[in-house]
């Protein structure tokens, strides 16, 4: 394959930053071009990863009547002519965008120059980016088969989730029969018994105080074999330490960097059903209890949609997730070691390991 020159656009939140960077790592023979905000997560981690970051201004799209609307036009314009300029002069060959602020102008300059589209949406709801530039894009490629977004004139794949590095790699090895090892390994890291069943309980890097509330009170009546590792979230562990108390097996950290290693624990896991999470449990083959976040579009809830139907996981509400709720769920789900075994298997079916170097193929074969 010629060496190909792209651009890859997304970014502000991690949702739009780790696809991005997986997938950058799997062109990595080519010579790419990162495309984001100076205000958003790819700020830090595109220069972290050693690739190259063109900023652009933050281009809101207003669902409703604002100043901002009125004011669309003119920014769009004048960001999509900086792009036409920059994709000539860098002799772009494809876009590849990942939705989010600056994918917009990035699919309009792309087809003002008559460079192919490549697009990949991480959500099982659209978003307004996506939705625009599947109009002409020649191809979009879906981490969900249940996503309503379709190239209207290119080529639509269900590819899966391109998975952060450290996360593919355990994919894979417990693909291969390594959970054991993996687990062993990261057993003596926690003060953890990796023969007894192992709970992750996480609401992301900021927490979610709703699962930390409930998880906390229902320690006391958990199984006494059940362990778990309580990912609080920055500055809310406090909380969490208070109603657990000195309970046996009952790991309380605030924010954990390498989230894999507990990953590599885990049995179940409690949390957001964030397209990322998703996607990376489903990877992973493990079972986990969603408790969708209540605002928003509910795309949260639409993400686990897929696994929940194949039986790989549970939905409990964000408005029913109580002590009670929790650990009826839990409790039901040890009780019964095939029904665990069954819910691995149903998750791994929704899985994609190689959603990376799948997208890495599509970007690779849109080249005109």
């Amino acid at each position: 394959m010629t060496k190909m020159r792209l651009i890859l656009a997304g970014g502000g939140t991690a949702g739009h930053v780790n696809p991005l960077l997986a997938t950058a790592s799997a062109l990595a023979d080519h010579e790419i071009v990162c495309l984001g905000t100076a205000e958003g997560l790819e700020a830090e981690l595109v220069p972290d990863a050693g690739h190259e970051l063109v900023t652009i201004a933050k281009i809101p799209l207003p669902r409703r009547p604002s100043p901002d609307l009125v004011r669309l036009p003119g920014a769009m314009r004048t960001q999509v002519r900086r792009l036409r300029r920059l994709y000539a002069e860098r002799s772009i060959d494809v876009v590849v965008g990942f939705g989010g602020y600056v994918s917009t102008p990035a699919y309009l300059a792309a087809r003002g120059e008559k460079i192919p589209v490549v697009i990949h949406e991480q959500n099982a709801r659209p978003g307004l980016a996506n939705r625009l530039g599947a109009r002409f894009a020649d191809v979009v490629a879906l981490t969900f088969d249940s996503t309503p977004l379709r190239a209207r004139r290119g080529l639509t794949r269900t590819i899966g989730l391109p998975l952060r590095p450290p996360i593919a790699a355990l994919a894979r090895r417990r693909a291969q029969g390594g959970a054991g090892d993996a687990r062993r390994e990261q057993a003596a890291r926690f003060g953890l018994d990796p023969d007894r069943p192992i709970v992750v309980v996480t609401g992301g890097s900021l927490g979610a105080l709703t699962i930390n509330d409930a998880m906390a009170s229902a320690a006391a009546q958990l199984r006494p074999d059940v362990q778990v590792i309580h990912l609080c979230g920055r500055g809310k562990d406090a909380a969490v330490r208070a109603d657990v108390g000195e309970r046996e097996g009952y790991v309380i950290i605030d924010y954990l960097r390498d989230m894999e290693a507990a990953l590599a624990l885990a049995d179940l896991v409690v949390c957001r059903s964030g397209a990322g999470t998703v996607a990376e449990l489903c990877a992973l083959g493990i079972p986990a209890i969603y408790v969708p976040l209540a605002i928003g579009n509910g795309e949260q809830r639409l993400n686990a949609a897929d696994v929940v139907a194949a039986g790989g996981a549970r939905i409990v509400p964000n408005s029913q997730c109580s002590a009670k709720r929790l650990l009826a769920e839990i409790t039901t789900i040890f009780d019964d070691s095939e029904r665990l075994a069954t819910m691995s298997r149903a998750a791994a079916s929704c899985g994609h390991l190689d959603a990376a170097d799948q997208l890495a193929e599509l970007v690779e074969g849109a080249r005109r």
